[in-house]
């Protein structure tokens, strides 16, 4: 049991991605207090999963004190916090710089990048508190190239990589580490609607064109995800921060 007698906090946890490293984390062990916007969705994954081992709370991680009393309840909750996965986001609108508004790249620059830093503000001193543990922020293939009708994402999901290197300097002297996950093509609603924001009405035809360029040739699993989270949420990956961390099945290579 990877994380038995851990606690981990993990933000997008009512689908894709995010649940999947809710049930895999349980399987090993630990408890999980759930974040999303979606509060009937967490009522019906924590009913669903039926354990005492699983807390949930309805947040906007744009909101300072929302994620203030996130963090502070997660600790009420479990009594403290060794694990955070900040996996909260969103993919805005596609489309070219010159056919986009400001509010849009505002939008998922709130979500996207001060969401996951307002989480490492108010998580940092409870995990400090807590004798160290590790941090997994959610990047993206997105984060380390270009992507034409993508600003808002890429530029949102390249910034957590400069925050999280910052972090992990910083949180050293704390016995924390921080890390990135970086999806690829995953099976997740994010990339079916990235996939038709692109190219409306083809999005089958998208994803031909993306599996055929990604060496391994097809889209990735969630749990392929999860399974990465778990390892840098472990104790298995103590040697390893401030790292970018591929699951992508070489699409970036």
């Amino acid at each position: 049991m990877r994380l038995e007698n851990k606690t981990a906090l993990i933000t997008g946890a009512a689908g894709g991605i995010g649940l999947a490293a809710v049930k895999r984390f349980l399987q090993e062990g630990a408890n999980v207090m759930m974040a999303d916007m979606d509060e009937e969705r967490l009522a019906a994954v924590a009913k669903e999963l039926a354990t005492d081992k699983v807390a949930y709370m309805a947040v906007d991680v744009s909101d300072e004190q929302q994620v203030k009393s996130l963090a502070s309840s997660t600790v009420e909750t479990f009594g403290g916090i060794n694990v955070f996965v900040a996996n909260a986001g969103i993919e805005g609108k596609m489309g070219e710089i010159i056919d986009s508004d400001v509010d849009n790249l505002m939008k998922v620059l709130d979500v996207n990048v001060k969401g996951v830093w307002l989480g490492l503000r108010y998580v940092i001193p409870a995990m400090k508190d807590a004798g160290g543990g590790s941090i997994v922020i959610t990047s993206s293939g997105a984060g380390v190239k270009g992507a034409a009708g993508m600003v808002p994402y890429n530029t949102s999901k390249h910034a957590v990589i400069g925050m999280m290197r910052c972090a992990a300097l910083e949180c050293t002297k704390y016995n924390i580490r921080v890390n990135t996950v970086n999806p690829g093509p995953i099976e997740t609603r994010m990339m079916d609607s990235i996939a038709e924001g692109l190219v409306p009405g083809s999005a089958n035809d998208f994803r031909n064109q993306l599996e055929a360029i990604t060496p391994m040739g097809r889209y990735g699993k969630v749990d392929e995800v999860a399974n990465l989270m778990l390892f840098l949420a472990s104790d298995e990956s103590s040697y390893c921060t401030g790292s970018v961390y591929m699951v992508d099945g070489g699409n970036a290579t």
